[in-house]
Protein backbone atom coordinates (compact mmCIF):
# COMPACT_ATOMS: atom_id res chain seq x y z
CA UNK A 1 0.00 0.00 0.00
CA UNK A 2 1.08 3.60 -0.65
CA UNK A 3 0.14 6.69 1.30
CA UNK A 4 0.86 10.35 0.56
CA UNK A 5 1.53 12.31 3.75
CA UNK A 6 2.81 15.90 3.57
CA UNK A 7 3.87 15.17 -0.02
CA UNK A 8 6.03 12.30 1.23
CA UNK A 9 5.29 8.73 0.15
CA UNK A 10 4.92 6.03 2.79
CA UNK A 11 4.90 2.50 1.39
CA UNK A 12 3.84 -0.46 3.54
CA UNK A 13 4.78 -4.03 2.66
CA UNK A 14 4.12 -7.48 4.10
CA UNK A 15 1.40 -8.85 6.33
CA UNK A 16 -1.18 -6.31 7.56
CA UNK A 17 0.21 -3.72 5.15
CA UNK A 18 -3.27 -2.21 4.64
CA UNK A 19 -3.34 0.19 7.56
CA UNK A 20 -7.04 0.95 7.25
CA UNK A 21 -7.87 -2.74 7.53
CA UNK A 22 -5.68 -2.78 10.65
CA UNK A 23 -8.05 -0.27 12.23
CA UNK A 24 -6.19 2.94 11.36
CA UNK A 25 -9.07 4.75 9.70
CA UNK A 26 -7.12 8.00 9.71
CA UNK A 27 -4.92 6.72 6.89
CA UNK A 28 -7.84 6.31 4.48
CA UNK A 29 -7.72 9.89 3.05
CA UNK A 30 -3.99 9.46 2.47
CA UNK A 31 -4.20 6.24 0.45
CA UNK A 32 -2.91 6.33 -3.13
CA UNK A 33 -5.17 4.31 -5.37
CA UNK A 34 -3.54 1.99 -7.88
CA UNK A 35 0.16 1.85 -8.63
CA UNK A 36 2.53 4.54 -7.43
CA UNK A 37 5.63 5.25 -9.50
CA UNK A 38 6.98 7.87 -7.09
CA UNK A 39 10.01 6.79 -5.09
CA UNK A 40 8.86 6.23 -1.49
CA UNK A 41 10.20 8.44 1.25
CA UNK A 42 9.82 5.58 3.72
CA UNK A 43 9.23 1.88 3.21
CA UNK A 44 7.70 0.05 6.16
CA UNK A 45 8.09 -3.71 6.11
CA UNK A 46 5.46 -4.88 8.55
CA UNK A 47 6.49 -8.49 9.16
CA UNK A 48 10.29 -8.53 9.32
CA UNK A 49 12.06 -10.90 11.76
CA UNK A 50 13.27 -8.22 14.16
CA UNK A 51 13.63 -8.89 17.87
CA UNK A 52 15.70 -8.03 20.93
CA UNK A 53 18.20 -10.70 19.90
CA UNK A 54 18.57 -9.59 16.26
CA UNK A 55 18.68 -5.84 17.02
CA UNK A 56 19.84 -5.36 20.63
CA UNK A 57 19.95 -1.87 22.10
CA UNK A 58 23.40 -0.29 22.22
CA UNK A 59 22.28 3.05 23.66
CA UNK A 60 18.94 4.13 25.10
CA UNK A 61 17.87 7.58 23.94
CA UNK A 62 14.55 8.06 25.74
CA UNK A 63 12.06 5.84 27.58
CA UNK A 64 8.49 6.68 28.53
CA UNK A 65 5.08 5.28 29.41
CA UNK A 66 1.94 5.63 27.34
CA UNK A 67 -1.12 7.23 28.89
CA UNK A 68 -2.63 5.20 31.74
CA UNK A 69 0.44 2.92 31.59
CA UNK A 70 -1.10 1.19 28.59
CA UNK A 71 2.39 0.33 27.33
CA UNK A 72 6.00 1.45 27.57
CA UNK A 73 8.11 2.84 24.78
CA UNK A 74 11.83 3.34 24.12
CA UNK A 75 13.71 5.16 21.41
CA UNK A 76 17.23 3.81 21.18
CA UNK A 77 20.24 3.15 18.99
CA UNK A 78 21.20 -0.30 17.84
CA UNK A 79 24.48 -1.12 16.10
CA UNK A 80 23.42 0.22 12.70
CA UNK A 81 20.76 2.84 13.33
CA UNK A 82 17.62 3.78 15.24
CA UNK A 83 15.32 1.40 17.04
CA UNK A 84 11.90 2.11 18.54
CA UNK A 85 10.20 -0.48 20.72
CA UNK A 86 6.86 -0.72 22.50
CA UNK A 87 6.08 -3.29 25.17
CA UNK A 88 2.60 -4.35 26.19
CA UNK A 89 1.42 -7.39 28.12
CA UNK A 90 4.76 -9.14 27.64
CA UNK A 91 4.85 -8.53 23.87
CA UNK A 92 7.53 -6.32 22.31
CA UNK A 93 6.92 -4.52 19.03
CA UNK A 94 10.09 -3.23 17.37
CA UNK A 95 10.82 -0.93 14.44
CA UNK A 96 14.39 -0.36 13.20
CA UNK A 97 15.96 1.87 10.56
CA UNK A 98 19.55 1.68 9.39
CA UNK A 99 21.43 4.96 9.13
CA UNK A 100 21.21 6.28 5.59
CA UNK A 101 18.30 4.00 4.67
CA UNK A 102 14.62 4.80 4.18
CA UNK A 103 13.58 1.21 4.94
CA UNK A 104 11.99 0.52 8.31
CA UNK A 105 11.86 -3.11 9.38
CA UNK A 106 9.28 -4.07 11.99
CA UNK A 107 7.46 -7.00 13.56
CA UNK A 108 4.20 -5.02 13.83
CA UNK A 109 2.49 -7.29 11.33
CA UNK A 110 4.03 -10.54 12.56
CA UNK A 111 1.17 -11.14 14.99
CA UNK A 112 -2.30 -12.58 14.51
CA UNK A 113 -4.10 -9.64 16.12
CA UNK A 114 -2.58 -6.21 15.56
CA UNK A 115 -2.91 -3.28 17.96
CA UNK A 116 -3.97 -0.15 16.02
CA UNK A 117 -2.74 2.27 18.71
CA UNK A 118 0.76 0.81 18.79
CA UNK A 119 1.00 0.62 14.99
CA UNK A 120 -0.15 4.24 14.70
CA UNK A 121 2.37 5.48 17.23
CA UNK A 122 5.25 3.36 15.94
CA UNK A 123 4.75 4.67 12.41
CA UNK A 124 4.54 8.25 13.74
CA UNK A 125 7.92 7.91 15.48
CA UNK A 126 9.75 6.30 12.57
CA UNK A 127 8.14 8.53 9.94
CA UNK A 128 9.28 11.50 12.03
CA UNK A 129 12.84 10.16 12.09
CA UNK A 130 12.82 9.69 8.31
CA UNK A 131 11.45 13.15 7.47
CA UNK A 132 13.49 15.11 10.05
CA UNK A 133 16.57 15.43 7.76
CA UNK A 134 14.20 16.47 4.95
CA UNK A 135 13.12 19.61 6.77
CA UNK A 136 9.77 18.41 8.08
CA UNK A 137 8.42 18.15 11.64
CA UNK A 138 5.26 16.73 13.17
CA UNK A 139 4.23 19.62 15.44
CA UNK A 140 2.04 18.97 18.50
CA UNK A 141 -0.63 21.56 17.77
CA UNK A 142 -4.17 22.27 16.65
CA UNK A 143 -4.53 23.98 13.28
CA UNK A 144 -7.27 26.39 12.25
CA UNK A 145 -7.60 27.37 8.59
CA UNK A 146 -8.99 30.71 7.48
CA UNK A 147 -8.71 32.32 4.04
CA UNK A 148 -6.74 29.25 2.87
CA UNK A 149 -4.02 29.89 5.47
CA UNK A 150 -3.16 27.89 8.57
CA UNK A 151 -2.70 29.03 12.16
CA UNK A 152 -0.97 26.56 14.47
CA UNK A 153 -1.95 26.74 18.13
CA UNK A 154 0.80 25.37 20.37
CA UNK A 155 0.92 24.67 24.09
CA UNK A 156 1.30 22.05 26.75
CA UNK A 157 -1.42 19.40 27.05
CA UNK A 158 -4.45 20.93 28.72
CA UNK A 159 -3.53 24.50 27.75
CA UNK A 160 -6.52 24.85 25.45
CA UNK A 161 -5.23 24.33 21.90
CA UNK A 162 -8.32 22.43 20.77
CA UNK A 163 -10.58 24.84 22.63
CA UNK A 164 -9.01 27.81 20.87
CA UNK A 165 -9.39 26.36 17.37
CA UNK A 166 -12.98 25.39 18.26
CA UNK A 167 -13.60 29.00 19.26
CA UNK A 168 -12.21 30.06 15.87
CA UNK A 169 -14.69 27.78 14.11
CA UNK A 170 -17.58 28.97 16.27
CA UNK A 171 -16.88 32.69 16.05
CA UNK A 172 -14.92 33.37 12.85
CA UNK A 173 -16.87 32.78 9.70
CA UNK A 174 -15.31 30.24 7.38
CA UNK A 175 -12.72 28.94 9.85
CA UNK A 176 -12.09 25.19 9.66
CA UNK A 177 -9.96 22.56 11.39
CA UNK A 178 -7.04 20.97 9.52
CA UNK A 179 -5.65 18.76 12.29
CA UNK A 180 -6.03 18.62 16.06
CA UNK A 181 -2.84 16.99 17.28
CA UNK A 182 0.06 16.33 14.91
CA UNK A 183 0.09 18.22 11.61
CA UNK A 184 3.33 18.27 9.64
CA UNK A 185 5.09 21.54 8.94
CA UNK A 186 7.65 22.14 6.19
CA UNK A 187 9.58 25.06 4.76
CA UNK A 188 9.84 24.81 0.98
CA UNK A 189 11.55 27.50 -1.09
CA UNK A 190 11.51 29.85 1.87
CA UNK A 191 7.79 29.45 2.54
CA UNK A 192 6.20 27.65 5.48
CA UNK A 193 3.41 25.16 4.83
CA UNK A 194 1.32 22.95 7.14
CA UNK A 195 -0.18 19.60 6.18
CA UNK A 196 -2.94 17.48 7.61
CA UNK A 197 -1.86 14.02 8.76
CA UNK A 198 -3.24 10.62 9.82
CA UNK A 199 -2.42 11.55 13.43
CA UNK A 200 -5.03 13.82 14.99
CA UNK A 201 -5.27 12.73 18.63
CA UNK A 202 -8.73 12.34 20.13
CA UNK A 203 -10.37 14.41 17.38
CA UNK A 204 -10.93 12.39 14.18
CA UNK A 205 -9.84 15.11 11.75
CA UNK A 206 -7.92 13.40 8.94
CA UNK A 207 -7.56 15.86 6.07
CA UNK A 208 -5.14 15.29 3.21
CA UNK A 209 -4.66 18.97 2.38
CA UNK A 210 -2.07 21.65 2.99
CA UNK A 211 -2.08 25.44 3.30
CA UNK A 212 0.51 28.18 3.77
CA UNK A 213 1.16 29.05 7.41
CA UNK A 214 -0.08 32.46 8.50
CA UNK A 215 1.48 32.17 11.93
CA UNK A 216 2.06 30.10 15.06
CA UNK A 217 0.58 30.95 18.45
CA UNK A 218 1.86 29.67 21.79
CA UNK A 219 -1.04 29.63 24.24
CA UNK A 220 -1.01 30.10 27.99
CA UNK A 221 -3.99 30.39 30.32
CA UNK A 222 -4.54 33.79 31.90
CA UNK A 223 -7.30 35.92 33.49
CA UNK A 224 -7.18 38.20 30.44
CA UNK A 225 -6.62 38.15 26.68
CA UNK A 226 -3.33 39.56 25.41
CA UNK A 227 -1.27 38.71 22.32
CA UNK A 228 2.19 39.79 21.24
CA UNK A 229 4.74 38.74 18.65
CA UNK A 230 7.83 36.92 19.90
CA UNK A 231 11.42 37.80 18.97
CA UNK A 232 13.59 35.12 17.37
CA UNK A 233 14.98 33.40 20.47
CA UNK A 234 11.64 33.38 22.24
CA UNK A 235 10.00 32.06 19.07
CA UNK A 236 12.41 29.13 19.01
CA UNK A 237 11.59 28.46 22.65
CA UNK A 238 7.90 28.54 21.83
CA UNK A 239 8.14 25.97 19.05
CA UNK A 240 10.72 23.44 20.29
CA UNK A 241 8.59 22.01 23.14
CA UNK A 242 5.94 21.09 20.56
CA UNK A 243 8.37 19.04 18.45
CA UNK A 244 8.61 15.25 19.03
CA UNK A 245 9.90 15.12 22.63
CA UNK A 246 11.98 11.94 22.28
CA UNK A 247 14.02 13.54 19.48
CA UNK A 248 15.40 16.13 21.91
CA UNK A 249 17.55 13.39 23.47
CA UNK A 250 19.41 12.57 20.25
CA UNK A 251 21.94 15.07 18.91
CA UNK A 252 21.44 14.30 15.22
CA UNK A 253 17.64 14.42 15.36
CA UNK A 254 17.66 17.57 17.46
CA UNK A 255 20.02 19.26 15.00
CA UNK A 256 17.59 18.55 12.17
CA UNK A 257 14.68 19.85 14.24
CA UNK A 258 16.53 23.02 15.21
CA UNK A 259 17.50 23.69 11.59
CA UNK A 260 13.88 23.44 10.49
CA UNK A 261 12.62 25.56 13.41
CA UNK A 262 15.18 28.23 12.46
CA UNK A 263 13.81 28.20 8.91
CA UNK A 264 10.24 28.46 10.24
CA UNK A 265 10.88 31.56 12.33
CA UNK A 266 12.82 33.21 9.50
CA UNK A 267 9.71 33.32 7.33
CA UNK A 268 6.75 32.99 9.72
CA UNK A 269 5.60 35.10 12.69
CA UNK A 270 5.28 33.44 16.10
CA UNK A 271 3.03 34.88 18.81
CA UNK A 272 2.25 34.31 22.48
CA UNK A 273 -1.41 34.48 23.45
CA UNK A 274 -2.30 34.85 27.11
CA UNK A 275 -5.97 33.98 27.06
CA UNK A 276 -9.28 33.02 28.49
CA UNK A 277 -11.30 30.25 26.81
CA UNK A 278 -13.74 32.67 25.21
CA UNK A 279 -14.76 34.14 21.88
CA UNK A 280 -12.82 37.34 22.50
CA UNK A 281 -9.54 35.37 22.59
CA UNK A 282 -10.25 33.85 19.18
CA UNK A 283 -11.28 37.18 17.75
CA UNK A 284 -8.13 38.82 19.14
CA UNK A 285 -5.79 36.23 17.64
CA UNK A 286 -7.62 36.30 14.32
CA UNK A 287 -7.61 40.08 14.05
CA UNK A 288 -3.91 40.23 14.98
CA UNK A 289 -2.72 37.59 12.52
CA UNK A 290 -4.94 38.66 9.65
CA UNK A 291 -4.65 42.41 10.26
CA UNK A 292 -8.40 42.83 10.64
Amino acid sequence: MNYSIADFILRTEGAHNNLVECGLDGFKPFEIEGDCDIEPTMVLRMDSPVSDSTHPVTKSIHSFEFEQEYATGELARYAEGYRFSMCRNGETFILVKKDGSNIVESNLGAVTEVDPSLIRFGIWIMFGIVIAPLGAIAIHSSVAVKEHQGVLCLGESGTGKSTHTRLWRENIEGAKLLNDDSPIIRVIDGKCRVYGSPWSGKTPCYVNKSVPVRGLIRLSQAPHNKIYRLPALAAIGAILPSCPPAFAYDNALQDHICNTVSEIISCTPVYHLECLPNAEAAELSYSTLFNK
